[in-house]
């Protein structure tokens, strides 16, 4: 890499120090990481020294920034075109995986910030067979959708964990609006295990959210004809439906498991199952109503 011209300061041989110049720093971590890839290095040569500007570093961390932004941008046009990974190919789910590494190689080593994971988070890839089921599902039932799936979590102000509610929007034609007719909500509590797993404790699952078509709504009161009040109270009772099924029987522990959180910034989340249970791509979202 090709390097701009650099000011150099000179001392002669004295008892004292040299007073440096304002407008020289001495050498950040950064920027000795830099100069030493840069074939010049830090020289010396009596008692002259090399000193970069702090600029050469910031410029080093944008150039770095930019270069994430990019793989960022690979990974996700890598998954585009692949239905969340229900028709993936052998060929793409290698270009997704070596795109995924590169990614997570970005934040090897730092733990998992939980104010940055707070919040909405829209899946756009999975390799988990238990969230294909759903696609499959979909594909092969005509009437039934299966809208966006998002993970929302509950976490701010928090050191050790928190909650996690798995949202999937769904429908069935002409029976509920579409795509998000109504909602499938698994809740569990999560703790932090190291610095990048939590451990997941299912407790509840939930059917709510309940959006019955325009041509269910006409059936059930036609626009035409006054509304009963039994027509009102059912009109009532799919807008308030909630049926809820705990997962955790007396006595026994719920279902669990360990998942490895390996990138997370302020618009993207990777995970892994831990046990081969599969990949997943997050991109922020906006928060759920």
């Amino acid at each position: 890499m090709e390097m701009a011209s650099l000011p150099l300061t000179f001392s002669a041989p004295s008892a004292r120090q040299p007073r440096l110049p304002r407008r020289f720093l001495p050498l950040t971590a950064s920027a000795k990481l830099l100069q030493a890839r840069w074939k010049g290095g830090q020289r010396k040569a009596g008692g002259r020294r090399i000193f970069l500007y702090a600029a050469t570093a910031d410029a080093s961390a944008a150039e770095a920034l930019a270069e994430l932004e990019r793989k960022k941008h690979d990974l996700l046009r890598a998954v585009q075109d692949t239905g969340r990974g229900l028709v993936a190919t052998v060929d793409q789910r290698s270009t997704i995986e070596e795109a995924l590494i590169c990614v997570e190689g970005y934040s090897a080593g730092s733990g998992v910030d939980l104010a940055k994971l707070d919040g909405t988070w829209r899946l756009v890839y999975t390799s988990a067979s238990d969230v294909l089921i759903l696609f499959e599902a979909a594909a092969r039932l005509p009437f039934l959708e299966v809208g966006q799936i998002y993970q929302k979590f509950e976490c701010r102000d928090r050191s050790d964990g928190g909650i996690v509610r798995n949202v999937v929007r769904w429908s069935i034609s002409n029976i509920l609006e579409e795509q998000e007719g109504a909602t499938l909500l698994v809740s569990a509590n999560f703790s932090l295990r190291s610095k990048r797993n939590i451990y997941l404790q299912f407790e509840e699952a939930a059917i709510e959210n309940i959006h019955i078509s325009e041509e269910l709504q006409a059936l059930v009161a036609p626009a035409i004809l006054p509304r009963t009040f039994l027509s009102l109270q059912i009109l009532q009772f799919f807008r308030t439906f909630r049926a809820q099924f705990p997962l955790r029987s007396s006595g026994s522990q719920s279902p669990a498991g360990l998942y490895y959180l390996s990138y997370l910034d302020r618009d993207m989340l990777l995970g892994r199952a831990v046990g081969g249970g599969g990949v997943f791509v997050f991109t922020k979202a906006q928060p759920l109503a």
